[in-house]
């Protein structure tokens, strides 16, 4: 479990942990009562999701253009997982997007060295070409999700309001417990009127 601010705590869903792409997709969440949480809504979130992702330093200096590029790429990241989750056409803007970030950076990290540190593997980017290489990590990690052995499993969080996704295990429709006690308890709640009605 991660926080995500003070009042909302939410578990990643399953397969995020193998594929950061369904991370980053999951990363504008629908909550109850109509509010809503974007974790790249500002520079300073969108450094910080990065960074948890070991795709950014800390101190990256991301600006507004940069959280826009993120944020633009994981709607059309979503757009493909919806078009796969539905079984219909994937669009082609998404798909052009997804192609387009594929392009833009080389996803491979460089080597360096340092004293007391050895060698180690890490963008050394201007902000700009480091947010290019995060967008091609992500995008050539949902190619994989979409076209690997998992794109079967992947699935929406079957809990209103829930906006997520997940890859399927067994039965389980939802990216969380919260999610999976919120739709259990609507089904009892259901139960109870149509019994209340007879």
């Amino acid at each position: 479990m991660r926080f995500m601010n003070e009042a909302v705590i939410v578990e990643p869903a399953p397969g995020a942990e193998q594929y950061p792409a369904l991370d980053f997709a999951n990363s504008a969440l629908a909550l109850p009562g109509g509010q809503f949480l974007d974790l790249l809504g500002t520079p300073g979130t969108a450094n910080r999701w990065l960074t948890e992702h070991g795709l950014a330093p800390v101190d990256a200096g991301m600006r507004e253009m940069c959280a826009a590029q993120l944020r633009s790429l994981r709607e059309q990241i979503r757009a493909l997982f919806a078009s796969l989750v539905d079984g219909q056409p994937a669009p082609p803007s998404a798909l052009a997007a997804v192609n387009d970030a594929l392009t833009r950076a080389p996803a491979a990290s460089l080597l360096h060295w340092e004293p007391g540190r050895g060698m180690y593997r890490a963008a050394s980017h201007p902000t700009t070409q480091l947010v290019d290489h995060a967008l091609a990590v992500l995008a050539a990690d949902a190619a994989d999700l979409l076209t690997g052995a998992d794109a079967s499993r992947l699935t929406a969080c079957g809990s209103s309001p829930c906006n997520r996704y997940l890859l399927r295990h067994g039965r389980r429709h939802w990216c969380s417990t919260r999610c999976g006690d919120r739709a259990r308890a609507a089904r009892a709640y259901a139960r109870r009127a149509r019994q209340s009605q007879t």
